[in-house]
């Protein structure tokens, strides 16, 4: 175990606000704690969670000087005494569970909680690796622990390029369900299709609620996960199909969403908030979690798709390219 404090590049911010009060600072990363590692970062991947915890929006409000940033992929350097199974020189990667009050990605090292770390299948790349953990246990939990999707079963969700859309289309298809891609970009529909998608709705030119219908065969959606919210949600239950369940996991839109009370209580329909932190602070949820992902990486089904990338001093540029919404894929800052 290394004894000695490194002194490197990090990430802080030191107010809340936009991508400019992202700083490159020299930071002093002491050596690991008992039950911790200190990882040398070769990629991090950023999460919608990122900008918002800097822009103090998101449900726990930074401490400055903050940390920030949930996952990334590296090389173990050196371990605590306490831990057992990993070991300096392996290549891991971070699953995001942990505050970051206490521990954050951004930087060249960086110190983690030995509980957080995965040894990820191998033939990931350090930038797939980064993109690997919280889309794709999202998608499960909403996927596979929420809904218990069923062979056939048509799922409706929007973002579709974001990373935990594509993380979505990728396991409806593991599972046998019908993904229905929503996306407002004409450029996007082709990569989409590309990258697995069944059917894409392009909603600037279509009518959800008549096009589902007409996929499903009139049933409408079993399944509709929505991270946009705002004016829309009145479209998703009108492609609603009985009884279907809806889980509200993102708010991309700040306008008010329209409550529609009559189909809402006619389709006796399910809506869920829900959060990846919920089945994260489940250990038996979050180990089912981790080894449905792995299986299915390794099995070559589930595959991050890698989008633009950044170097780790462009940080502000990465969060301003994040919230344009304009990307596809997961966006990575390399090291």
């Amino acid at each position: 175990m290394s004894t000695q404090t490194k002194q490197v590049q990090g990430v802080r911010f030191h107010q809340a606000g936009g991508p400019e009060v992202l700083k490159l600072e020299q930071v002093n990363i002491p050596a690991p704690g008992p039950q911790e590692i200190r990882l040398e970062v070769k990629a991090i991947g950023l999460n919608r969670v990122d900008s918002m915890f800097r822009s103090g929006y998101y449900s726990e409000q930074p401490i400055f000087p903050s940390m920030l940033g949930f996952e990334a992929a590296g090389i173990i350097e050196s371990v605590g005494e306490e831990v057992k199974d990993l070991a300096p020189g392996e290549v891991v990667s971070v699953v995001p569970a942990f505050s970051n009050h206490q521990y954050g990605t951004y930087g060249e090292f960086v110190l983690l909680p030995a509980y957080a770390i995965q040894k990820h299948p191998s033939n990931l790349s350090f930038e797939q690796a980064a993109a690997l953990w919280t889309s794709y246990i999202a998608a499960y939990g909403m996927l596979v622990d929420g809904a218990n999707l069923q062979p056939g079963q048509a799922v409706l969700f929007n973002a579709a390029s974001s990373n935990t859309g594509l993380a979505i289309v990728q396991m409806v298809n593991l599972l046998g369900g019908v993904s229905l891609a929503l996306t407002s970009s004409a450029s996007k529909k082709q990569a989409l299709l590309d990258a697995g998608a069944q059917h894409v709705i392009l909603t600037s030119e279509q009518d959800i609620a008549k096009e589902v219908p007409t996929i499903t065969g009139g049933k409408g959606a079993d399944v509709i996960l929505d991270a946009v919210g705002g004016k829309h949600f009145e479209s998703l239950v009108a492609a609603a199909a009985e009884r279907a369940q809806i889980f509200a996991y993102g708010a991309l839109s700040f306008e008010p969403a329209v409550w529609p009370a009559v189909p809402v209580l006619l389709k006796m329909l399910s809506i869920k908030g829900y959060n990846v932190g919920d089945l994260l602070m489940d250990y038996a949820k979050q180990q089912a979690a981790i080894a449905f992902v792995k299986a299915g990486v390794e099995s070559g089904k589930l595959l991050p798709i890698v989008g633009p990338k950044f170097q780790l001093s462009d940080v502000a540029d990465a969060h301003r390219s994040l919230e344009t919404n304009q990307h596809t894929g997961k966006i990575v800052l390399t090291v």
